[in-house]
């Protein structure tokens, strides 16, 4: 069974709350008088999670550099989800749905800020390629500090294909280039929403942004001709967040 282990205390917190039939195992440093390590121990432990004392260069190993406040995890590695998924999902929707879609991200840190941005920003799934595309490694789940547990993560095979379900099931899909003559922020973000962002120092492919129905650009000054993959999936994740809250707002003081 593939095993992935995380690191951190919002990561393991987020792992006992979201996903606690996948832990393993866990590496508590007990020389640590940290409250919240304590509650994760003892719920581990409820649980019936083996805990194991580790001291501080025993951890750093087995966080692999990372930063673990004194806690380790192991789990049983999650599956990536379908297009199959994807497809079910997309039926039942609910209200304003919000999908960010990565078109070959190749570097783990993005990956793994992506996925963090877009728990925050309360997405419901990140899309990623087959092909050209990282996994979900520890180094994604490290950067991502618990939101691996939390947002969908779906794999596909064809991506204009699935930017077509999109449409189809009344998605607006909104790609980023540099080169796209509307702005960010004269866009209207407020409704069924899926974000496309390419890879980093590519951008999108071709046919991808042929499936798009709009392409925006995040306006740039001081001479910067592009920004880092994952800052501008947050930038255009929390536009949409921003505009969302303003219509909710606008209806309900037009209710009331």
């Amino acid at each position: 069974m593939a095993r992935r282990r995380v690191a951190g205390v919002h990561a393991a917190e987020s792992a006992v709350e979201h996903s606690p039939e996948r832990i393993v195992t866990a590496w508590i440093d007990p020389r640590r008088r940290d409250p919240r390590l304590a509650a994760i121990a003892q719920k581990l432990e409820a649980l019936g999670v083996w805990v194991q004392s580790a001291a501080q260069q025993r951890l750093d190993e087995l966080a692999e550099g990372g930063r673990h406040q004194g806690v380790v995890l192991e789990l049983a590695a999650s599956g990536e989800r379908s297009e199959q998924d994807l497809q079910e999902a997309l039926g039942s929707p609910g209200e304003w749905p919000l999908f960010l879609v990565l078109d070959q991200v190749q570097d783990p840190h993005n990956l793994g800020a992506c996925l963090r941005t877009a728990a925050a920003a309360g997405a419901q799934g990140v899309v990623v390629t087959r092909d050209r595309s990282v996994g979900l490694t520890s180094t994604v789940a490290r950067v991502a500090s618990g939101a691996a547990e939390i947002v969908p993560v779906y794999r596909v095979v064809n991506l204009a294909r699935v930017l077509r379900w999109f449409r189809d099931s009344g998605l607006w899909v909104v790609g980023t280039a540099a080169e796209a003559e509307q702005s960010l922020y004269a866009a209207d973000l407020t409704g069924p929403l899926a974000i496309v962002v390419g890879a980093e120092g590519k951008g999108l492919r071709r046919l991808t942004r042929d499936s798009c129905d709009l392409l925006v650009k995040i306006p740039l000054a001081g001479g910067v001709e592009s920004l880092n993959l994952s800052v501008a999936a947050g930038i255009v994740l929390f536009e949409a967040v921003r505009q969302r809250g303003a219509r909710r707002a606008q209806g309900r003081a037009v209710a009331g």
